[in-house]
């Protein structure tokens, strides 16, 4: 995920805004994405970014080379921050996986300083048509991969008006919402194959414990719904997310 959470980074801020001063926060920032884009604004006096996997906030320290961007282990439904601390909140493709969406968005709200902004982008449903090809071929010939690291739920948040409606909850004012756009694509059938079967989760564990005559198959499927009675070689995928600012 961490290539197309990059590529969202950009338009995401563009639609969120970034302040002209100050200090922001990116709540649950995986890898860092939002965090390293938002490096590249020399205003900003400092970048907090806290994400609940101690792996992905280690990543984010290997990577991150500006002195301003301090990453920790926390969790967005319980910032570790007082009261009116940050001008601006982000959080990307975080929100439809946390415990609870309408705490995180209150918590947002409540390390925002007066007329400070925060926004937040999760993948809409149906909006990766390349992960939904993939898991729909995978249950079409492993029924037995449900519950092992592949999604068969829609998760919250993820329908259009959903977000816009934990920020009105929360009591964020001055709302605007947009579609963000971003194409997933890919060199090769390897380049689509390699990350998916082997990214986060159980489900590389559960293909590697197939019989080679299954995973033969299974690879072999994946592959014919990639190719779709093409050669080998890129593949572009459209793909998209909600997103939603507001004012404390």
């Amino acid at each position: 995920m961490g290539r197309w959470s990059r590529r969202l980074a950009t338009p995401f801020l563009e639609f969120a805004g970034v302040p002209s001063r100050g200090r922001v926060l990116d709540a649950g920032c995986g890898t860092g994405s939002p965090a390293l884009a938002l490096a590249a604004h020399p205003e900003l006096e400092a970048i907090e970014a806290l994400d609940f996997e101690e792996s992905f906030v280690a990543a984010l320290e290997w990577r991150a080379t500006d002195i301003r961007i301090e990453a920790r282990q926390g969790d967005v439904c319980a910032l570790p921050y007082e009261n009116e601390t940050f001008d601006g909140v982000y959080s990307l493709l975080v929100l439809h996986f946390v415990s609870d969406a309408h705490r995180a968005v209150q918590e947002m709200r409540r390390v925002l300083r007066p007329r400070a902004a925060a926004a937040a982008a999760v993948w809409a449903w149906g909006g990766m048509p390349s992960w939904r090809l993939f898991w729909d071929v995978v249950l079409a010939i492993e029924p037995e991969a449900a519950g092992n690291g592949v999604p068969t739920a829609r998760r919250p948040l993820t329908e259009e008006g959903e977000l816009r409606s934990v920020f009105e909850a929360a009591g964020f004012t001055g709302l605007a919402d947009t579609k963000l756009t971003i194409v997933m694509d890919y060199t090769s059938f390897d380049d689509f194959w390699y990350p998916t079967v082997y990214g986060q989760g159980a489900f590389a564990a559960f293909f590697d414990a197939l019989p080679e005559a299954r995973r033969t198959r299974l690879r072999d499927a994946v592959r014919a719904a990639y190719l779709a009675d093409g050669p080998d070689g890129p593949r572009g995928f459209p793909s998209f997310a909600w997103a939603v600012r507001g004012t404390a």
